[in-house]
């Protein structure tokens, strides 16, 4: 998706992963305090100190035309490769040792360093400009006493700022007051925290009086908060002002990333600027994923290098075998050169003049090579039209370079369901009232009621089948009038008619209450009004305890214009009921078998329930309420207790049900991928009855398996004993007879504590039940939660938390080795998404946050079979080959210096001139190696779709392993000793017609380096399964210009004009004639090239 900078500049800022915090504050900040419009105060404070930390300016890029060239040499000289080869290019620079000039290692590493240079300036460059238009973003503020205007960068902490309607918020501030009534302003999240919908936010009281410019100019109250951290969804503080002291919370700050709306103005006290603000403190650098094959090739290229040391080791023995024994025969006429005085110093600079020659078996063009070819297939999804969704106008995007391959080798994906594999676009369809279930299908050729025919206020696209509920509605029966009542005032929904819900959830069942005629209308801070059957009421709101995902609940308490004070509550099933009155039994089951037949249609289901209080009890609650609203410490523990207090001894009103339906091609999908041999994983917070329909709704439960395996639980050992039931015994896990599939499911806080504790220690901050019991099952539990799982065709976890999520991921990655994918689509799957070796996300309608934590993004689940299937399999396959092949014509071209050395005295002499070294890996051979790398292909996209079985061998790791690596350097070491023996057994006794012997320098390296040329051109022409214009005009060209070359190095002009560089005698036609003269006097050489090559290329290619 294209974002328009005015309207998302800040999900740039977020991406970015290069923001450096001040490396120069040495100091831990335990709490922020500060005072409004007083700078001279704040800068006595270390927090103000630093220049960086007291104004709001944001740097994200990394260099400055000063410190680029030094600070991008010294990150690119960390990578072991840039390292290894500037040492030897200063062992070049050693006369005594080195045989090659200096160009043949500076020129490819300087070619390399300058790509990446461009690269990381490119990006530097991006991200700085985007910086610059942030930090000059205007804003009004209060200096000397008035308002006025200023960059965004100049912005200081303590500052007033003044905001208006549509605009970004500068900094992280406290809300002073508003232009709404009672100083409440609205905003919007979905580039902090990725949430669409709009959240409201209100100053204190005693500020909200300060509207007037006047007494904003002359605020002096302190603020006393906590230091700056990464929690989006809390904050504690004070505010001291006028001898008193009022508490703060999350409630009364506007932090920087949101968007005022549907507010004309608003005035914010900076608390926290710059690094300092919520937003950059989440913006660090994501976690860095390194694929298989990067993993494998560190392992080879060492394995390599220890070769390099042996072949340099032998060839110093042969050295100093062969100075002493031969060369001291030739001390009087050809003497050492200094500093040599022995045959032991001559062995050892003749190694490491081998280790020199030697060193192109890991030539540097390889990682330049793999980083192109990468960037390539990123592209390729970029512009996969077949992967872009027009409705949404949204392309599939690769957010990273480094993991393509990777998608060919996936073998567990780990799914959110709620707008991953459904639309997240809800639906009121059925819902039980005081025991009786409403929304059936009775006729569907029935006409369906007009509800504005006698609402005015319902919504026109509204449809219920069920016409019972709307009879019962005008009957006027309590219980279900009481129903709905709870649909239109609990809940966080705000505006008139065009409902801003936090959820897609919330506003279905607000517009259902709306239809049958109790309309929610609009709410203040103290007050919530309704239509209810065309009669304004308004209710008295006393407090509102937050959802959240460890409550599962959400409750209002609210005073009706006869005084009587109720408590309303919606919320999990599981956990609504554990606190309702005795009472309740038989309505409780009798709405437990509606809520199961709910959820076995798919169904996302709540429990309704209230509460009546009288006015002591609201009396004595709201007092403790109030102190534990106000504490400084530990505030949000102090709330839940206190909420749990009041949610107790409830009465069951029902339950409701809204559809979420599958999104388009999911069933086919997940049936696909299953043939393909990939695990899918789907965790979601759903209850079990509605993730087992929503299963075989999307096919991952079929017919065909005839047992499904659930383990249910409410203590440890009941849960370890429906497992062991089962489990076979083993350390591994092996595919069982039985059962094909499984559900595992947490059903109470006990079970879910024992499910993730054993995972994390850090669990015990989430449940109120002793984690010591959870621990000291760690070990074992994990194994056989791990085993039952593996050991099935399909597994959904039900009722997990987003941080559960993200453990089971890594348990997986940590005990069974496998290439993991997380999918998801909302806030709550970032952490999953970063856990796994791969993370999607999908751009639905929970906002972007999923998206920017992701390595690739579409819009629909469908999508994730082409990339997986086609773009991932293509692009392991390509990688695999361009490995192979790439090490094979290394090992070719250098092994033959290897045996050279055999038979010139071990002197470290080369074969090839220093100008073919050169250009062999930069010239001759990187194209076509290149074309190859992006373009290959075994089958067409079409066939790699149908036939899914073809995605195996990634998951096997079959095409490029340690033994098709060692396949590859035998192939190449044979193909030295061909390219090597055959020309000096030929060329050793070989004479022209006129006696003139052949045997010349010269001679013997022009026809080996012209053969290696012909060799590995034709070898890359038999590996290249596709054939593109691009792939013809790269093999033969490079061939083409390797003649010419060779014609322009070889010609008497350039040896006249340049001497000392070109020490290669004679016409250029030398050569050819000299081949020419070899095939007449050795007619069986043509026999015997021809079966040689016939039996290394066709059995290769077999």
């Amino acid at each position: 998706m294209v974002y328009r900078w005015h309207q998302n500049y800040f999900y740039i800022l977020y991406i970015s992963v290069h923001f450096y915090i001040s490396e120069f504050v040495f100091f831990t900040e335990e709490e922020r305090r500060v005072r409004a419009n007083d700078r001279e105060y704040n800068e006595k404070f270390q927090y103000a100190v630093s220049h960086t930390y007291n104004s709001n300016c944001i740097m994200t890029s990394k260099y400055n035309i000063i410190t680029f060239l030094p600070v991008n040499l010294f990150e690119q000289f960390q990578e072991v490769a840039n390292t290894y080869f500037l040492f030897l290019l200063i062992l070049q620079l050693i006369p005594q040792i080195s045989s090659l000039s200096w160009f043949t290692t500076i020129v490819p590493l300087v070619l390399v360093l300058s790509i990446t240079a461009v690269k990381d300036a490119t990006d530097d460059y991006v991200s700085l400009t985007h910086t610059h238009i942030v930090n000059k973003y205007p804003i009004l503020f209060f200096h000397f006493l008035s308002l006025q205007k200023e960059k965004w960068m100049n912005v200081r902490v303590g500052d007033i700022i003044k905001l208006e309607n549509n605009q970004f918020v500068a900094a992280d501030l406290l809300l002073l007051s508003s232009s709404e009534p009672h100083s409440l302003c609205y905003i919007e999240t979905a580039e902090l925290d990725g949430e669409t919908n709009m959240k409201v936010r209100q100053s204190l009281s005693v500020t909200s009086e300060l509207g007037d410019p006047n007494n904003l100019a002359q605020f002096d109250g302190e603020v006393l908060c906590e230091p700056p951290n990464n929690k989006l969804d809390r904050f504690c503080g004070t505010l001291y002002w006028k001898d008193c002291k009022y508490p703060l919370s999350n409630q009364n700050m506007l932090l920087r990333g949101c968007v005022l709306r549907n507010t004309e103005s608003c005035y914010g006290l900076v608390i926290f600027a710059g690094p300092d603000t919520k937003l950059m403190q989440n913006s660090g650098r994501t976690k860095f994923k390194r694929t298989s094959i990067d993993r494998l090739m560190n392992t080879l290229v060492l394995w390599i290098f220890g070769f390099l040391v042996c072949m340099g080791v032998i060839l110093a023995i042969g050295n100093a075998v062969w100075e002493k024994e031969v060369g001291a025969l030739f001390q009087s006429f050809l003497p050492w050169d200094p500093p040599v005085d022995n045959f032991l110093f001559s062995a050892f600079l003749s190694f490491w003049s081998y280790v020199i020659i030697l060193n192109t078996v890991v030539p540097i063009s390889l990682y330049v090579s793999v980083e192109v070819i990468r960037l390539g297939h990123s592209y390729f999804i970029n512009w996969d039209r077949r992967m872009f969704c027009s409705r949404s106008n949204t392309a599939a995007e690769a957010r990273t370079t480094t993991l393509n391959e990777e998608l060919g080798q996936v073998e567990y994906i780990f799914s959110d369901k709620t707008g991953t594999l459904t639309q997240n676009i809800m639906t009121f369809n059925k819902c039980s009232i005081n025991g009786r279930a409403y929304g059936e299908k009775p006729d569907l050729n029935k006409q369906l009621k007009n509800f504005t025919a006698w609402n005015p206020l319902a919504d026109r696209d509204f449809c219920f089948y069920d016409q019972s509920l709307l009879e019962a509605v005008m009957v006027g029966e309590p219980a279900v009038h009481e129903f709905l009542r709870v649909l239109s005032l609990c809940h966080t929904v705000m505006r008139v008619l065009v409902y801003k819900a936090q959820s897609p959830d919330e506003g279905a069942l607000v517009t259902a209450a709306r239809n049958f005629g109790f309309v929610f209308r609009s709410r203040t801070p103290g007050t919530v009004t309704t239509h209810e059957l065309g009669k304004a009421v308004t209710y008295t709101l006393l407090a509102i305890l937050d959802f959240n995902n460890i409550r599962k609940r959400m409750s209002v308490i609210v005073r009706n214009p006869e005084g009587r004070i109720r408590l309303y509550c919606k919320g999990a099933d599981t956990v609504l009921f554990e606190r309702l009155h005795s009472c309740n039994h038989e309505l409780m089951n009798i709405t437990s078998d509606h809520l199961n037949e709910y959820a076995g249609d798919g169904l996302r289901t709540l429990a309704l329930a209230y509460r009546d209080l009288s006015e002591e009890q609201w009396e004595a609650w709201a007092e403790r309420f109030r102190g534990a609203d106000k504490a400084t410490d530990c505030r949000d523990d102090r709330l839940a207790a206190v909420y749990e207090e009041i949610e107790q001894d409830m009465m069951l009103l029902g339950a409701t049900a809204v559809e979420d339906k599958l999104q388009d091609g999911v069933p086919e999908t997940i049936a696909i991928l299953s043939l393909a041999n990939i695990k899918i994983w789907v965790l979601t917070g759903d209850k079990q009855e509605t993730a087992v329909n929503i299963g075989y709704s999307c096919k991952m439960l079929t017919d065909d398996m005839t047992e499904i395996f659930i383990v249910n639980g409410h203590t440890v050992q009941s849960v370890r004993g429906g497992a062991s039931n089962w489990v076979p015994n083993k350390s591994k896990c092996s595919p069982p007879q039985a059962p094909p599939s499984s559900l595992l499911e947490s059903i109470t806080n006990q079970l879910r504590l024992v499910k993730a504790s054993f995972l994390n220690r850090d669990m015990k901050k989430y449940f109120p039940v002793s984690v010591d019991q959870a621990h000291a099952l760690e070990a074992d539990m994990e194994r056989e939660f791990l085993e039952t799982a593996c050991a099935c065709r399909a597994v959904i976890c039900c009722r997990v938390t987003p941080l559960q999520k993200a453990l089971v991921v890594e348990l997986v990655k940590r005990h069974k080795k496998a290439v993991t994918l997380a999918i998801g689509d909302g806030a709550n799957d970032v952490s999953m998404i970063k856990t796994a070796h791969i993370g999607v996300g999908i751009s639905g309608q929970e906002g972007i946050q999923a998206v920017l934590a992701s390595d690739y993004s579409f819009s629909q689940f469908r999508f994730l079979q082409r990339l997986l299937l086609v773009h991932g399999r293509w692009s392991y396959l390509r990688m695999c080959r361009f490995l192979c092949y790439f090490f094979y014509k290394n090992f070719a071209f250098t092994m033959v210096h290897f045996w050279f050395g055999f038979f010139c005295g071990f002197s470290a002499q080369t074969v090839y001139d220093q100008y073919f070294i050169t250009l062999y890996n930069i010239v001759y051979t990187s194209l076509p190696v290149l074309a190859m790398g992006i373009f290959d292909q075994d089958v067409p996209e079409q066939r790699s779709l149908e036939y899914p079985k073809l995605y195996e061998p990634g998951q096997l790791n079959l095409l490029f392993n340690k033994r098709e690596f060692f396949i590859c350097i035998a192939q190449g070491i044979y193909t030295s000793v061909v390219l090597f023996f055959i020309p000096y057994g030929v060329l050793s006794h070989a004479t022209q017609s006129n006696g003139v012997p052949l045997a010349d320098y010269q001679t013997f390296a022009v026809t080996t380096a012209t053969a290696l040329v012909i060799v590995v051109s034709v070898q890359i022409a038999l590996d290249t399964g596709y054939w593109t214009a691009i792939n013809h005009f790269f093999i033969w060209g490079s061939l083409g210009t390797y003649f010419t070359i060779l014609f322009a190095m070889h010609s008497s002009i350039l040896f006249n004009i340049f001497p000392k560089q070109f020490h290669f005698l004679g016409e250029s036609a030398l050569w050819p004639n000299c081949v020419a003269a070899i095939l007449n006097r050795n007619p069986h050489l043509i026999t015997f090239l021809e079966d040689v090559l016939q039996a290394q290329f066709i059995s290769n290619n077999i």
